[in-house]
């Protein structure tokens, strides 16, 4: 669930043009790279090891995300009632029906006993009759758990009035990701795809150990922000060289393989809470294999459009060729000459050398504004859902996975609808049964669990494939050199959207339908606005800030035919 971005100014391609001798002479025939995928096989042996490798980051990453699901859970607790209770005694006690208000229910809170001031162990004072109707807060904090779960709300002890600490710690998380997502997409439009994803994953592995060392509440929250603030960019750069590195016709099913195994880590993430319910060792056992990200350093491929964007030729042309080699697929010098000047022709021609963001921002402002909003929703609402599906009747890590698991499917549902539907439409219905489902879990009501729990997931699941359709939207039209930091603003200012998701479980506390109206509002509003954006259904990735501007502007045949524009629609991408 990211889950993944403006950096500054200064984020600008320099390119400077090698000092070889230049290729041969190019013909008539332009070679793009989509046209080299085609012929090197579009989802080949070559393509299929780099996914594998992306594969476990992606992974990492979902369970480095919502750790404080479980690390900062509440626990279930009760008032230690002193006259009643022994040292043997257990949560579920009989006398908890008249000395606990709401029928044992009330976590914080006992009835007071008339006859407390002169009790002795000698006189039974545990009856009815005993209590009045008068309640008070659990008498210093002494309570009785319901579970061997350690979290820091008893590590720390944090109860009670102080439970938004609890809330606190995933708005920190998420505050992380705010400054940390434009940080690496800058680093991986700068420096490369393979150099963020490295980077970020080993030193989201560090201080996510370092984590489980904290000694109190305000180290926990340093080392919250400064984790998720070093590996926020996994998901998104995982997510652009798929999409870079495949042909036209597979990214929308490569792309879903890829975040299937963000759901694979969710429900790794609750067996594991579920088999260590100790928050520190929970951590331990999440970040430690983590550490194998530091050899992605020397053995993950960079991406190709990246290498071509910034004028590294040679590294480009040497990474087709081992793609070649690796699917036994015949690729001649000529076509890679053709492909290098017509890139060169493409970089030399633009006039984005020198300021490509502020162009960008002049360019795309509405576009870029209105993919924001989307992206702010579909985290509130994502996000929102798995945090507040653990507060359902039931097994809170089964829950958990259940909806994690329910991901699956939605990852795959762009496959049946993007190409027949088209992004814009595919995004917006997906967007409106979500925010209908989440309306239907209101007039389940809590009477009927299985009911709401069946809403929750029909919810989760439409938000997942509409998530997955707005990244893989967003990744088609923004160009080039600037995909990853547009798409990684975009996701920044999603993070909006996942600082408010944990404090909707405190809303419910007041007013038990308040998240999933705010859930249903925002993803309808957004769902009609996203009919704004310009259709790219069988376009070819753009590589210039004026070939993504002219996507959605009808081009006479032979226009389209000069650019490579057409892939069969009966053919999925």
């Amino acid at each position: 669930m990211v889950a993944s971005e403006a950096p500054p100014a200064e984020a600008t391609v320099e390119v400077e043009l090698p000092s070889q001798p230049p290729p041969p002479a190019k013909d008539s025939e332009d070679v793009t790279l989509d046209a080299i995928l085609k012929h090197l096989g579009q989802f080949g042996r070559f393509q299929l090891i780099i996914f594998l490798l992306i594969c476990l980051p992606m992974m990492f990453h979902a369970m480095f995300s919502v750790t404080y699901v479980f690390t900062a859970a509440t626990v279930a607790h009760r008032c230690n009632i002193e006259e009643c209770d022994t040292p043997d005694s257990r949560f579920y006690e009989k006398h908890i029906e008249w000395s606990i208000p709401k029928n044992g229910n009330d976590p914080c809170n006992r009835y007071t006993n008339r006859d407390l001031p002169l009790w002795n162990e000698t006189v039974d004072i545990c009856l009815p009759n005993h209590y009045t109707a008068e309640t008070e807060a659990c008498p210093g904090n002494k309570f009785i758990f319901r579970d061997n779960e350690v979290t820091i709300s008893n590590d720390f002890d944090i109860y009670c009035d102080d439970e938004w600490k609890l809330s606190m710690v995933g708005t920190i998380n998420n505050l992380g990701q705010f400054f940390g997502i434009p940080i690496g997409g800058f680093v991986a439009d700068r420096y490369g795809r393979s150099f963020s994803i490295a980077l970020g994953g080993i030193m989201g592995a560090v201080l996510g150990i370092v984590r489980s060392y904290s000694p109190s509440y305000v180290w926990f929250l340093i080392f919250e922000f400064l984790d998720n603030m070093t590996s926020s960019t996994l998901y998104s750069t995982c997510f652009v060289i798929g999409i870079e590195l495949v042909g036209p016709r597979r990214r929308v099913l490569a792309c879903s393989v890829i975040t299937v195994f963000y759901a694979i880590g969710e429900v790794g993430l609750a067996m594991f809470a579920k088999a260590f319910p100790d928050w520190r060792i929970l951590l331990r056992i999440t970040y430690m294999p983590s550490l194998i990200l530091l050899a992605y350093f020397w053995i993950l491929p960079e991406s190709v459009r990246w290498l071509l964007s910034q004028g590294k030729e040679e590294r480009a042309k040497g990474i087709l060729r081992r793609a070649a080699k690796v699917n036994k697929r015949k690729l001649s010098e000529t076509m890679l000459d053709k492909l290098v000047l017509g890139n060169r022709d493409k970089l030399q021609q633009s006039a984005e050398s020198r300021f490509p963001i502020r162009e960008a921002f002049k360019n795309f402002k509405w576009r870029i504004a209105n993919c924001s909003f989307c992206w702010i929703v579909h985290v509130l609402v994502y996000y929102g859902l798995s945090l507040n599906v653990v507060l359902l009747d039931g097994d809170k890590y089964n829950n958990f996975a259940y909806i994690a698991l329910v991901e699956i499917p939605g990852f795959f549902m762009p496959l049946l609808i993007m190409d027949r539907f088209g992004r814009r439409y595919s995004l917006c219905g997906l967007m409106l049964v979500s925010g209908l489902c989440c309306i239907g879990t209101i007039f389940a009501g809590a009477d009927q669990p299985v009911l709401q729990l069946v809403l929750f997931l029909i919810g989760k699941l439409t938000i997942t494939a509409s998530f997955q359709v707005l990244y893989f939207f967003a990744s088609e039209i923004y160009p080039t050199n600037l995909r990853n930091s547009l798409l990684s603003f975009c996701s920044m200012m999603g993070r909006f959207g996942s600082m408010l998701a944990p404090q909707t479980p405190l809303l419910a506390k007041y007013y038990a339908s308040a998240p999933a109206l705010i859930f249903a509002g925002a993803a309808i509003v957004s769902g009609f606005l996203t009919l704004f954006f310009p259709e790219t259904t069988n376009v070819v990735l753009p590589t210039t800030v004026q070939e993504a501007d002219a996507i959605g502007v009808k081009k006479k045949p032979s226009q389209a035919k000069d650019l490579d524009l057409v892939v069969p629609a009966s053919q999925p991408q």
